[in-house]
């Protein structure tokens, strides 16, 4: 599966920013949610190919979001990356286990998420 289109799902605007530019300056088409309730927003719109999905968010977090998104037989097939600032190794373990394919900490090296991206094609 070729890797094009990209949902960002992150409570903060200078990630979403960040993150935005970054991936559209590779080739990638990006959408954003800011929440839990707009991610499955986003997903209804249009399916994407991967999904950098934050954990400490308000309401729902990206460890819960992880595991709905991931659960659901229409977007099971969909790779999810943590994309996050909690550095414990029991956060990795505890998103792999929700249903991440990866796990990457913020700030975002541009060449490893680039990579773990290529990694998937």
């Amino acid at each position: 599966m070729t890797i094009q289109k990209v949902l960002i799902v992150d409570d903060s605007k200078t990630e979403l920013m960040h993150l935005t530019g970054l991936l559209q300056k590779n080739g990638f088409s990006v959408k954003t949610a800011e929440n839990a309730e707009d991610a499955f927003r986003r997903l209804a719109e249009e399916k994407p190919d991967l999904i950098l999905m934050d954990v400490v968010m308000p309401g729902q977090n990206g460890f819960q979001l992880t595991r709905a998104i991931s659960r659901d037989p229409l977007y099971k097939d969909v790779p999810i990356f943590m994309c996050t600032s909690k550095t414990q190794e029991t956060d990795r373990v505890w998103g792999l286990r929700q249903g991440a394919r990866d796990y990457i900490t913020k700030p975002v090296e541009v060449t490893d998420l680039l990579a773990k991206i290529s990694a998937l094609n």
